[in-house]
């Protein structure tokens, strides 16, 4: 579905964030994207998502490239957009709408479906996530849990065939850790493709088959299954997604 070939990013043309990034995401996969922070992870899945171009290297989603004069034509940029999801880190960074119910409206709108089929989305995908009693509520008046729900409702009312996740789990209390986990692994089952950025090791094996290791230095350098991945101990130390203690003497 993905197809990434020799990928290279820089910000502002100094700082580099991708360099020689090579992979392919498969119909139903789920692909882990690991690595310490600063690594590439975000900045990938911000090309993925088509909200970045890379300096250097092709792109080609659903068998099409993915370029800036591509998306800047209207007829491609809907079938893309329909078919891809990005749920931020930061929920904060996504939601901008007065109300949930505009926010969950929002994507469905901007592809073109007629009032009864979002006013359907909105509820389909509320019930869904067990927040349609927040549907007039402004999201800034949310919990910090409640707002990545919404962000994620966002997403899911275009119906995307592929999702992106970076950092999932990040700053949300146990209880809605485990909710998102378990949603994930629901979305998967339903047939959705799958690719979760994150550095923490502990849930690997619910979000994914496969793995991306990214090193420092902004490239791939490992690529397995979960168990593999985590087997290899003195490999993720010297990838900083692990610390090895030092023993005194």
């Amino acid at each position: 579905m993905l197809v990434c070939k020799d990928l290279k990013f820089s910000y502002l043309d100094r700082f580099p964030a991708l360099d020689g990034v090579s992979f392919e995401v498969h119909r139903g996969e789920r692909l882990a994207l690991l690595g310490a922070n600063g690594c590439g992870k975000s900045t990938l899945l911000k090309v993925l998502d088509g909200l970045l171009f890379p300096s250097a290297g092709s792109y080609r989603a659903f068998g099409h490239d993915v370029t800036e004069d591509h998306l800047e034509d209207e007829q491609f940029s809907m079938g893309f957009r329909a078919r891809i999801g990005f749920v931020f880190q930061s929920a904060d960074a996504q939601v901008f709408s007065p109300t949930v119910r505009e926010e969950v409206a929002f994507g469905p709108l901007q592809l073109g479906l007629d009032a009864g089929a979002v006013r359907e989305r909105i509820a389909d995908v509320l019930g869904m996530l067990g927040i349609t009693h927040l549907a007039d509520r402004a999201p800034h008046q949310l919990s910090g849990g409640e707002r990545k729900r919404v962000a994620i409702a966002s997403v899911l009312a275009t119906n995307p065939e592929v999702l992106l996740f970076d950092e999932p789990t990040a700053g949300l209390d146990p209880r809605t850790q485990a909710w998102l986990l378990e949603l994930i692994e629901d979305l998967h089952r339903a047939g959705k493709t799958i690719v979760c950025a994150t550095h923490g090791l502990h849930a690997l094996e619910r979000v994914a088959d496969r793995c991306l290791v990214f090193s420092e230095d902004h490239r791939i350098v490992l690529d397995g299954t979960p168990e593999e991945v985590l087997g290899d101990h003195e490999r993720l130390v010297d990838l900083n997604l692990v610390y090895a203690e030092r023993l005194s003497a």
